[in-house]
């Protein structure tokens, strides 16, 4: 009988698991390992706990970071391929999309997700091994070993396929710790470099926006190198003690890329992007003229927003009825691109995936390594990295699902 061992029981470990059973049926023996004392545990927190397990326009590739688009085109066309939502279908799983294209669960439960799952691995006949940690990975004749540590006693495991979907190293506290790149790069793989990827931004000048901190407004940012505006995003801003989230905001993060991001990035805050700029300075100067005795900023911005982008226009000490023209004008481009610099990425604690990993280049169309038949990596471990919206989670089940029946096909 084959044997197929999947390294991690992440989203695509199990999607690769429970799809090499289904293939494989009484001819494969599938073992997963995973070091957690179950496996799905970062998947239970996606979504706010509700899942947002994939996006209708999952199949796009600029919706995707990576350093090599040529390839990676070819291998979201074998995900789409594999029908990926009538394999969800199959499973029982039921779906609702919000309006934004994002996939949930119907229940809006990620534990429904997981558990669902989980079931499927137990009916299956997959062998589950939890509190394992894999230590190496080498060859042994026609097959592949691999070390694991289990109880504080090492174990070796043979395979004629094995699928590695040991993820990044985002989200260490669900325990991940980066192994998964780690092994690509000692099999010999091309590595593009690690970086927290849909993480919030830490700004030099955070001075300004520290007695900020838990205010959220609507709103646009824009990432900048110099004059040359590289991307913009809308939605709502949250801002920190360091510097600015948000979906919005972190999006931007996976444009950060170590070796091909922008050298001296940094991002603008649009506070009414509905206005044109010389618009705004007019209702501006309308409301500061005419309703003295209001609050100037109430009804439309948080006073302490408001104080903040007033001085940060050069206006402090000044009231409303003394602006001139001018002081309008300053004021409204301030409200349209307040801009903030030294940016650098939050650490891997906050990202919602790895950026950078082994290169896709360096992969045939399943998923399968390179020179080294029987042997996958997917998800995570791989440098893509999706936008928010349920894009990683597609890229982690769908990659699974490839590598999972071809493994059961091979040999």
């Amino acid at each position: 009988m084959k044997e197929i061992l999947v390294l991690g029981g992440g989203a695509s470990g199990l999607a690769a698991a429970i799809a090499a059973a289904q293939t494989g049926g009484g001819r494969v023996r599938v073992t997963l390992l995973e070091q957690n004392p179950a496996p799905g545990k970062k998947l239970l927190a996606t979504g706010n706990g509700r899942c947002n397990f994939d996006n209708l326009a999952s199949s796009e590739p600029g919706r995707y970071f990576t350093a090599a688009p040529g390839a990676l085109a070819g291998l979201l066309a074998a995900i789409d391929g594999a029908d990926l939502p009538a394999w969800w279908e199959g499973l029982g799983l039921l779906r609702r999309a919000d309006e934004a294209g994002r996939l949930y669960p119907y229940s809006n439960q990620a534990a429904d997700l997981t558990g669902l799952l989980l079931g499927w691995l137990e009916a299956l006949g997959v062998s589950v091994q939890t509190g394992c940690r894999v230590l190496e990975l080498g060859q042994k004749g026609r097959s592949y070993a691999v070390q694991a540590e289990r109880e504080g006693k090492r174990q070796l495991l043979t395979a004629q396929n094995v699928i590695c979907a040991l993820g990044g190293s985002a989200g260490p506290q669900f325990g991940t710790g980066g192994f998964g790149p780690a092994l690509a790069r000692r099999a010999g793989g091309k590595e593009e470099p690690l970086y927290p990827c849909l993480t919030p931004l830490r700004c030099g000048d955070a001075a300004v926006l520290k007695p900020l901190a838990g205010l959220r407004a609507r709103g646009a940012v824009s990432l900048w190198e110099g004059s040359r505006l590289l991307a913009r995003e809308e939605g709502e801003i949250q801002f920190a003690e360091y510097g600015l989230s948000g979906i919005c905001v972190m999006q931007l993060s996976g444009l950060l890329a170590p070796g091909r991001g922008p050298q001296d990035p940094a991002v603008s805050v649009d506070l009414f992007p509905q206005w044109e700029e010389e618009a705004l300075a007019g209702f501006l100067a309308a409301r500061g003229g005419g309703k003295p005795a209001l609050p100037f900023w109430q009804g439309m911005l948080d006073r302490r927003l408001g104080d903040a982008l007033w001085k940060a226009a050069g206006l402090s000490g000044r009231l409303p009825a003394q602006l001139v023209p001018g002081d309008w004008r300053r004021l409204a481009h301030t409200c349209k691109a307040w801009r903030f610099g030294g940016l650098s990425l939050c650490g891997w604690k906050q990202a919602q995936t790895t950026g950078g990993g082994l290169s896709l280049e360096e992969l045939e169309p399943d998923f399968q390594f390179r020179g080294c038949p029987g042997l996958y990596f997917v998800g995570e471990t791989l440098d893509c990295a999706g936008s928010c919206g349920g894009f990683n989670l597609h890229w982690a089940f769908g990659s699974g699902l490839v590598a999972g029946r071809s493994a059961a096909r091979h040999r």
